[in-house]
């Protein structure tokens, strides 16, 4: 399968151990900050802080954990200033990646992402190399238990989504920038709750790798996803069914 669905897939599966861990707890405080400062503390007012609070949510975090870290960032509490940086570079096989991080220490982070970047055959690169490559959309996953795909698909193209793309065990519905709101709310309005929704960065065009490849560059994303200061990664490969397996 290709690129983001993959991923998406991957992520999904890995979700339910991270919120066990409580290993989400940083990258989603911090997100709660940013959106905060960004777009003020009320969630009705603010759709990234009210994707924020569901993340916060999902991973069960307390919820004066979370009113702190919103207080923080409408400055109501003392806190972090946190910077959001997106790096730009090659995994294996030449795969076009997207890096989005939030750190309070700009030289830092960047040393320890081109050092993970390194280690798996990859570079970064300069602003721009590969940003063309994607396109901004919303993505609203929902387990394939939930809903059948015809009617899932009447939902999502009545309340205005692009296209429903079936995945291994859920579908992803794609959606503009400008209507990710009004199609989640037709959606959930049905009574099928996603099991994520965000705006996302999804490849036009995707680069087909070996399975020695493919163990390389899910190394290096599953490397970045763990790194505090990462908060997203997006990347344009295509692993083919029968390489997956065996990888």
């Amino acid at each position: 399968m290709s690129g983001h669905s993959k991923w998406s897939t991957i992520k999904h599966k890995k979700a339910a151990q991270d919120a066990k861990r409580g290993a989400m707890f940083t990258k989603v405080i911090k997100e709660l900050t940013v959106a905060a400062r960004m777009g003020g503390g009320d969630a009705d007012m603010n759709p990234r802080l009210r994707t924020a609070i569901l993340k916060a949510k999902a991973v069960n975090m307390p919820q004066d954990t979370m009113q702190r870290a919103i207080m923080k960032g409408t400055g109501e509490l003392p806190g972090v200033n946190y910077e959001e940086i997106t790096y730009e570079g090659y995994g294996p096989g030449g795969v076009a990646m997207i890096v989005t991080v939030l750190t309070d220490n700009r030289n830092r982070t960047v040393a320890e992402i081109r050092k993970i970047f390194a280690k798996s055959g990859g570079n970064l690169g300069e602003s721009g190399c590969v940003a063309w490559m994607f396109q901004k959309k919303g993505l609203i996953v929902v387990d394939k238990d939930k809903v059948d795909e015809d009617e899932l698909f009447g939902i999502a193209l009545e309340a205005g989504a692009e296209d429903v793309r079936p995945g291994d065990a859920m579908y992803e519905v794609i959606t503009s920038v400008e209507d990710f709101e009004p199609v989640k709310q037709g959606i959930t309005t049905k009574g099928i709750e996603p099991s994520s929704s965000e705006i996302s960065l999804l490849p036009q065009t995707t680069v087909r790798l070996e399975a020695s490849q493919a163990r390389q560059l899910l190394k290096l994303m599953d490397e970045l996803e763990e790194h505090d200061d990462v908060q997203n990664v997006y990347a344009n490969f295509d692993i083919p069914d029968e390489v997956m397996a065996e990888v």
